[in-house]
């Protein structure tokens, strides 16, 4: 009768046999290189080997070579038949002069570490699948002409202020899209994205084209400080959903600028979207949306890093999109059609808009978010210092020469609109914005005390006539809650809104000659006598002037959604026990007993069984026990029998810390661990 075991893998012996032969640390390092390998748990070295020579093991261990580190590959597989030995010197000279001696001497270190090449220095052997994986055809040698990295020249630019002035534009169209998205939140589509018409009505609020604006909002999002749900206060209607701040973003808002900076770059950097491919068509023809499933892209993460790697090391001004998806290509030949021209020039651009990079170089803010740096106080430094001063002129309008303190900024904001930003900021005073500063309760004197403080030039006369003529009319109607009142110092004044059509919108009852009711809100009756062409203020029971501008809507902070980021690296204490248990798998394995044995070197049948975990309970050893659950899961495990009877196994597990029960007849293997 002919027999059916199949014949033993030579190859996958001698590499078990050779892995034996490692020290623990090595054996480590290789697990730590290839974690996808300790998935489940490999029980001797024979697992190992055979686990590490699959395919598609080796292939996700090979996705981040070089061109150079496949060109000896290659040429490893061109000196013979695969697994045969293979001498350093011969790898040079099948490579012709192309890679260094040294060079070849460190890709075969990391090859070796990687376990796509094993074996001595002397006698090297390649794993059968690592020729698979060459981008090339196998025997092809290496392209000469396959480009390192293009010498550049190098141009003298000043990257991190510019950096700097792009962070400050950065920050102030995030802060409009924030208040705009809080007076007014987007209605989600249904498919959970942002329509076209909100991204255009966004792209008007913050003065940005569409692109810019889709960028920023797929940031804000991927920083939690915009989100999808039920806004509190809900705006009116039957829509499920909305896009609106979240409670997160009032912290933001606040926080230094260095900051606020690195929350939103880190946040790009690392996000599983593609921004850029908003706007463009489906493959039904249809536009993406923002903010939709679409643009998400699992490896944008990684793509980024390597651009933005690549531009760190290149002095000055970035090279051409070609150069750069050649750079690329030599880098990560497998990775090279997913960096065509569209993903390294809109990458640039994201980036730039971001801040992280301008004249096409990292500057030092750049580099340190990068590389885990403190990217916070890089940018934080090379922003300029805040100023509290501004200069008015006679055109009334204020430029501020750098960043204003807090403080001065957001009463400047109060009473002058931004009419161009940049590293300065040029801001126009007029009569609605003066009366907008007179509507939140500042008084004429306050904005008087202002600019005369805080201007280091003359304060122009025209703009003292400003505010002091709206001042004058501001205020002559009062409102206040009865539901809410008018009030007029002119009786002539209340009998002129009685008479005009928003009384009847409004249902106003005169009470007194200088005192009308109406059942509207008070901010809808600010409202509707401002929109008819008068100017009240509103006012508390005191009298005082009342500050009733919106603060916008705002979402919960969401719970965010888990991301596969990959295998985990296990821990170093992981990787030591897991090489022990390798070592007891094959000391089990070589151990020779009168009961049948496995090929894993555990003991079969049920007296066999008992008589092994009896010797353990009573000698105080370890055992590797091979275990079957009631889902039919299957586990190897190494515990410390306690005790053994009435069909259960009572044994100490260290990975658990505590004692454990085992059903006898789910007990697949037992093995003592010396």
């Amino acid at each position: 009768m002919t027999s059916t075991t199949p014949a033993p893998d030579s190859a996958a012996d001698a590499l078990a046999d050779w892995l034996s032969g490692r020290r623990d640390t090595e054996l480590a390092a290789l697990l730590r290189a290839r974690p996808d390998l300790v998935v489940p748990p490999p029980a001797t070295m024979s697992v190992l080997a055979n686990r590490a020579r699959q395919r598609a093991s080796v292939f996700r261990a090979a996705d981040e070579l070089t061109t150079a580190d496949f060109g000896v590959i290659d040429a490893l597989s061109r000196l013979g038949a695969v697994d045969t030995a293979a001498t350093r010197r011969a790898v040079l000279d099948s490579l012709s002069g192309r890679i260094t001696a040294k060079a070849t001497d460190r890709i075969l270190d990391r090859l070796r570490a990687l376990l796509l090449v094993w074996g001595p220095p002397d006698a090297l052997r390649l794993v059968k699948a690592a020729v698979e994986t060459v981008p090339w055809r196998v025997g092809r040698a290496v392209d000469p002409d396959t480009p390192t990295r293009e010498e550049l020249e190098e141009m003298l630019t000043d990257v991190n202020p510019t950096a700097a002035g792009a962070a400050l534009e950065l920050l102030r169209h995030c802060e409009d899209l924030i208040t705009a998205l809080g007076t007014a939140p987007a209605p989600a589509l249904k498919a959970g994205g942002l329509g076209v018409r909100e991204l255009r009505r966004l792209a008007r609020t913050a003065d940005l084209d569409e692109r810019e604006t889709a960028l920023l909002v797929e940031v804000l999002s991927a920083a939690g400080l915009i989100a999808r749900g039920i806004p509190d206060p809900t705006p009116p209607g039957d829509i499920d959903d909305y896009w609106a701040p979240t409670t997160s973003a009032d912290g933001w808002l606040t926080a230094p600028t260095g900051h606020r900076w690195a929350v939103l770059a880190g946040a790009w950097l690392d996000t599983p979207r593609r921004p850029w491919l908003v706007g463009r068509r489906d493959p039904n023809d249809k536009p993406i949306a923002a903010l939709s499933d679409e643009v998400d892209y699992p490896a944008a993460a990684r793509d980024r890093r390597l651009i933005l790697e690549l531009l760190a090391e290149v002095p000055g001004s970035a090279p051409s999109p070609s150069d750069m998806r050649a750079a690329l290509a030599w880098r990560r030949p497998r990775w090279s059609g997913r960096f065509d021209h569209d993903t390294v020039t809109e990458t640039v651009r994201e980036a730039t808009t971001l801040a992280v990079l301008a004249h096409g170089s990292l500057g030092s803010p750049g580099k340190a978010l990068l590389h885990g740096g403190d990217a916070e106080s890089e940018m934080a430094a090379v922003i300029p210092d805040p100023v509290d001063y501004i200069l008015v002129q006679a055109d009334l309008t204020a430029v501020a020469p750098g960043p204003l303190v807090p403080e001065l900024a957001e009463r400047i904001a109060l009473v002058a609109d931004i009419e161009s930003a940049g590293a300065a900021t040029v801001y126009r005073i007029g009569e609605k914005s003066v009366r907008r500063a007179l509507d939140a309760g500042v008084g004429a004197d306050d904005l008087h005390a202002l600019f005369a403080k805080h201007s280091r030039t003359p304060v122009p006369q025209s703009l003292s006539y400003l505010i002091d003529d709206v001042a004058r009319r501001h205020g002559r109607l009062r409102a206040g809650v009865a539901a809410s009142f008018v009030r007029a110092d002119d009786p002539a004044l209340l009998v002129e809104v009685l008479s005009a059509p928003v009384a009847a919108t409004l249902a106003l009852r005169a009470i007194a000659p200088t005192v009308a009711v109406s059942q509207a809100p008070l901010a809808e009756l600010l409202a509707e006598l401002r929109a008819a062409g008068f100017a009240p203020a509103g006012e508390d029971s005191s009298g005082a002037v009342l500050d009733l501008r919106p603060r916008g809507a705002r979402l919960v902070v969401p719970r965010s959604r888990a991301r596969y980021a990959g295998p985990i690296p296990p821990t170093d204490e992981q990787l030591a026990t897991l090489v022990r248990t390798l070592r007891a798998g094959d000391r089990a394995a070589s151990a020779s007993a009168s009961t049948s044995v496995r090929g894993d070197g555990s003991r079969t049948g049920g007296a066999a069984t008992m008589s092994l975990l009896q010797l353990a309970v009573h000698a105080k050893r370890s055992v590797t026990l091979g275990y079957v659950d009631a889902q039919g899961v299957a586990t190897r495990r190494i515990v410390d029998p306690v005790a053994v009877g009435g069909g259960q196994l009572e044994a100490f597990d260290p990975a658990s810390g505590t004692v454990r029960s085992f059903v006898l007849h789910r007990v697949t293997s037992v093995a003592l661990v010396d």
